[in-house]
């Protein structure tokens, strides 16, 4: 199992997944570039953040915050937010790759970080945008608190302490450095096993996406439950649709950590369409049911579906 979840291009797919998330991947390579400044003067470390940073990808997670916050209707400008997300999952990505973990030399078919600067950079640069992750949180407060009109009935700096705790959950020993531990060193491959890494190393990081579009969108930190098992739905989700694709080529490269691998595709297809419909379900719980989080959410279905 590795972090580069991406819905996959299949046939039928590729347009609707495109035109879907195109207009916040426009909306937010601009918030990107227009924020390089956070790894300081042009040298080595920014040029490898940039690097990562700016090798292609879709851009689901912080394309989830914009989603999010637009459903609650509050009129929010979560840039800052989206960026946060972004950042963090980056890192992890950098971190993945590295050869004392996951051992890949392409990244979204370019060379991976450590192949083009070292892995001694590479390390530092994840470390650095955990940090800038981390640092987007009080310009999402500010970005609150200068709105013109309210965004939220709860004080702004409530908010920011409830995402960064939420920040440093997921990226910590119960979030994405505990799920690759267990990626590389799992106790057994029972189910229960296979789901808590899922959940530590891709989930968490929907998680954060979720909670951030949702507080600094304008919804209420009391349903906050409920929005990360909204996120836990999808993340799963995301997860066993990736291992199925990706069923065969794990087994070539000795890869156990595999839903499908481990317990077939039969039973990941079952898996994967319970989280589905558990995903539908609490979104409209939460009254955020809308078109673009739907369709992020058919266009797994599509995929999984092709793949039967």
């Amino acid at each position: 199992m590795t972090t580069n979840c991406s819905i996959k291009a299949a046939t039928g797919l590729t347009q609707t997944i495109t035109t879907l998330l195109k207009p916040y991947q426009q909306r937010f390579e601009l918030v990107i570039k227009a924020n390089l400044s956070h790894f300081g003067e042009q040298g080595i470390m920014r040029e490898a953040c940039a690097y990562a940073l700016l090798n292609g990808g879709r851009r689901i997670r912080p394309s989830i915050v914009f989603m999010v916050a637009e459903a609650l209707a509050r009129g929010a400008d979560v840039s800052y937010a989206a960026l946060g997300a972004e950042y963090i999952h980056t890192a992890s990505l950098i971190a993945d790759d590295l050869p004392c973990m996951d051992d890949d030399d392409e990244r979204r078919s370019k060379p991976a970080v450590h192949k083009v600067y070292g892995e001694a950079v590479a390390l530092l640069a994840s470390y650095a945008l955990i940090a800038a992750g981390n640092s987007c949180i009080p310009a999402c407060v500010a970005a609150i608190s200068a709105a013109p009109k309210p965004v939220s009935d709860v004080d702004a700096n409530l908010l920011g302490i409830l995402a960064l705790d939420n920040a440093a959950t997921n990226t910590g020993v119960l979030g994405t450095t505990g799920g690759q531990f267990l990626d590389i060193y799992p106790p057994d491959l029972s189910l229960e096993t296979l789901r808590e890494a899922i959940h530590k190393k891709t989930v968490s990081l929907f998680e954060v996406s979720f909670v951030f579009g949702w507080l600094f969108g304008g919804g209420h930190p009391d349903t906050l439950p409920l929005v990360k098992q909204c996120a836990s739905h999808f993340g799963m989700a995301f997860q066993i649709a990736d291992d199925i694709d990706d069923v065969e080529q794990d087994a070539k490269n000795d890869r156990k950590v595999n839903i499908a691998g481990v317990f077939g595709v039969e039973a990941a297809h079952t898996m994967f369409h319970e989280e589905i419909q558990a995903y539908f379900k609490t979104l409209a719980t939460l009254n955020i049911a809308s078109n673009e989080l739907i369709t992020l959410a058919r266009c797994l279905e599509e995929q999984v579906n092709s793949l039967h």
